[in-house]
């Protein structure tokens, strides 16, 4: 049997007269060598020891994490700035409607089909906005109840159902398009397809964002999870 790359150099034939490894103490603190100081000791550069607290290798790691951050960052900010446009738009929108309605008896079944529209778009597109950030409609009482260890796994359960309930709401979607999407609409006369895909395409994102929360509420720190909602005592008030 061939003596392996981590074994001391030595004939093949003596491998078997290498005595039992012994308890090795540990050393002074000091600065972990790298790969060449291990090598120029005597470490053979094919043995895994020789990669163990790379600096060079913890450095990349870091800077990776750092580049997806600021990538996922910049991806959100992105997402967001849609929602706000749609939002401005819409209130621009309403508004200009109603002065033309009122004041000068002008209207437009176009605007009036877009302005709905555009009004389904951002409900369903703000629903991906609001998991990330914690925006959504919820009685926490019994959730702040519980200790901050089991908060966690009680918190991806309750996204695990939200997703559960997405994914359903993007079949469905997908299948709606596909019965009604061939219809024109009576306004803006385009096929129903454009107005009725808002859903299974905010679905997907709404997905995405779920799965992006649940990775979050994972590897979250436990101090993520302290209770948000104090009572108030008489000292308070």
């Amino acid at each position: 049997k061939p003596a392996t790359n981590c074994t001391p150099s030595s004939p093949a034939r003596n491998w078997w007269r290498w005595p039992a490894p012994r308890a090795v103490t540990a050393p002074a603190p000091g600065p972990v060598p790298d790969r060449h100081t291990l090598i120029g000791k005597g470490q053979p550069s094919g043995c895994p020891f020789s990669m163990i607290n790379h600096p060079q290798h913890h450095r990349k790691g870091a800077e990776h994490n750092r580049s997806a951050q600021k990538f996922g960052k910049k991806l959100f900010d992105l997402y967001f700035f849609i929602g706000i446009v749609a939002m401005a738009l819409l209130a621009a929108l309403v508004i200009f409607t109603v002065i033309a309605r009122y004041c000068f008896s002008l209207s437009w079944k176009q605007l009036a089909e877009f302005n709905t529209t555009l009004f389904a778009f951002t409900t369903f597109w703000g629903m991906g906005i609001n998991v990330i950030k914690d925006e959504h409609v919820m009685i926490d009482i019994i959730y702040d109840g519980v200790k901050p260890a089991r908060k966690r796994w009680l918190a991806i359960v309750n996204y695990l159902i939200v997703l559960a309930v997405d994914l359903v709401f993007t079949y469905q979607g997908f299948k709606y398009v596909g019965v009604a999407g061939k219809q024109i609409s009576q306004g803006m006369e385009i096929p129903m397809m454009y107005m009725y895909g808002i859903m299974p395409v905010c679905g997907i994102i709404c997905a995405i964002c779920v799965v992006i929360k649940i990775i979050t509420l994972y590897k979250a720190d436990i101090s993520f999870f302290a209770p948000k909602n104090k009572a108030l005592t008489k000292e308070d008030a």
